[in-house]
């Protein structure tokens, strides 16, 4: 996930290095952009995080950031959220919905039920944001960050990418402006990375952390490499035909793809899978679980068909809760009685995530309580492994 230019590594800072050895060259890297537009030595150029120049800073806010690099995770979570509402599948939760959007057009350009788009749009108009960073898809199927200063401009970005946008570079540069009450759609790794740069782990860092007032985490099964997407969707119909795609429940073992004819083509995940970003394999974590709402695609006893068009939505802070209290006040979401066991489902898909990732965070390091970027001490991870 990296081009360095050839220098002797030992003009190399020891931070550079473990970067290099720990993040870049075991292909833990998510794309995330936490790295990108801090300093004029990290790009992001078509899904790949690129290292222009060595650096010889003698520790860095690439490094620090990096949702891959060792982390306190149980201090973040002690620093984000209240103890009680913690849980050791997904993280905490003060409540638990289904919803959607009322709005049936932005319903149909939006993934799924249009929830995410609905709740943008909502803390840009009431104020509580006054700029949100989203993703933009493009023909080529290569997403990238996308700044909105207004709610009218929300609903052209709806829908799922399925390639990985470095919108956190997106936050690194708009944090520098003059927006206060900065808005942000994240997947699970960068709201890590973000959680990360509001725990200032660097002193006088000059990140405006503080401006990031709200972040919409996605729930996140694993990412497409762009390339490898690219180049299996390609060899199936033009790229410039597609409208969209989705992955429904495991049952269909299927990739879905739109196109502008209203046909769905459908590629079996044997064919899919390999397309899978590497870093990928080796995240704990389904449901962003550091986020201030999370959204996910719902689970319904009437089917997927129906089901399609709804949220679950867990709200983790408070602030999560008010928003979705005033999305119902203002009829911008309308809400679907919760099935029973739904939530206890969800727990059990995330759990078994972790514990896939444990698996190959030890394959990867070859040792058994060796697990790379996270530690077998938290408790999360303790109780898994014992």
């Amino acid at each position: 996930e990296t081009v360095m230019s050839p220098r002797p590594s030992s003009m190399l800072r020891p931070w550079v290095l473990r970067l290099k050895e720990t993040v870049l060259g075991t292909g833990l890297c998510t794309g995330c952009g936490a790295c990108v537009n801090l300093c004029p030595y990290e790009k992001a150029f078509k899904d790949h995080t690129i290292m222009l120049f060595p650096c010889d800073i003698a520790e860095g806010r690439c490094y620090a950031y990096c949702p891959r690099t060792p982390t306190d995770l149980a201090q973040l979570r002690s620093n984000a959220f209240d103890p009680e509402d913690l849980t050791p599948e997904i993280g905490a939760i003060k409540a638990f919905y289904i919803t959607r959007a009322s709005d049936s057009e932005l319903r149909a350009r939006a993934q799924h039920g249009g929830t995410v788009s609905a709740l943008m749009r909502l803390a840009l108009e009431e104020g509580i944001i006054d700029e949100a960073l989203l993703s933009q898809g493009t023909p080529d199927l290569l997403p990238a960050g996308r700044s909105c200063g207004n709610s009218e401009t929300v609903a052209g970005l709806a829908g799922s990418k399925m390639v990985v946008s470095p919108t956190v570079a997106e936050f690194n540069r708009a944090a520098r402006g003059s927006s206060q009450r900065i808005g942000l759609v994240a997947t699970p790794c960068q709201a890590l990375a973000l959680a990360k740069m509001r725990s200032r782990p660097l002193e006088n860092d000059a990140i405006c952390i503080d401006k990031l007032t709200l972040v919409i985490g996605l729930f996140c099964g694993w990412a497409f490499d762009w390339r490898e997407i690219r180049a299996l969707i390609a060899s199936k119909v033009s790229l410039t035909d597609v409208t969209g795609m989705d992955i429904p429940p495991s049952k269909y073992h299927s990739l879905e793809v739109y196109t502008r004819d209203g046909a769905t083509l459908s590629i079996d995940l044997d064919e899919v899978v390999p397309c899978v970003r590497p870093a990928c394999h080796y995240c704990f974590d389904m449901t962003a679980e550091f986020s201030d709402l999370a959204v996910g695609s719902a689970r319904l006893g009437e089917g997927w068909e129906v089901a399609r068009g709804w949220n679950q939505v867990i709200a983790r802070t408070q602030l999560g809760v008010e928003l979705m209290e005033r999305a119902r006040k203002t009829g911008v979401l309308e809400f679907h009685a919760v099935p029973e066991g739904n939530l206890e489902r969800l727990k059990r898909a995330s759990l078994g995530k972790k514990q896939t990732a444990l698996e190959n965070l030890r394959k990867l390091s070859g040792k058994a309580d060796d697990l790379v970027y996270l530690d077998p001490r938290d408790p999360v991870f303790k109780t898994l492994m014992d």
